[in-house]
């Protein structure tokens, strides 16, 4: 049988290479819309991933690399929901 590749994705703030499980897509919306992924990583639009790391959060909110990255304003409201998910 044969054994499945396992996809491995970049945190856009350490940009260590992850297995795609182990971190957090966030979702720029064709609408406009910022969303945080499902479980199977597929809604349509521009992501970017953070790690599961509350520490990597607080760095993307003070830097604001996810602003860059989707090239649109993230509310603190998407941040709070970050880490709540990691927390949980």
């Amino acid at each position: 049988m044969q054994n499945r590749k396992t996809p491995m994705r970049s945190c856009v703030v350490t940009k260590e290479k992850l297995p795609k499980n182990e971190l957090i897509r966030i979702v720029r919306t064709p609408d406009g819309n910022i969303i945080i992924d499902d479980e199977k990583g597929k809604s349509n639009g521009r992501g970017a991933y953070l790690k599961k790391d509350i520490e990597v959060i607080n760095k993307a909110r003070k830097s604001k690399i996810l602003e860059r990255h989707l090239e649109t304003t993230i509310d603190d409201d998407i941040y709070d929901k970050l880490i709540e998910l990691v927390q949980n």
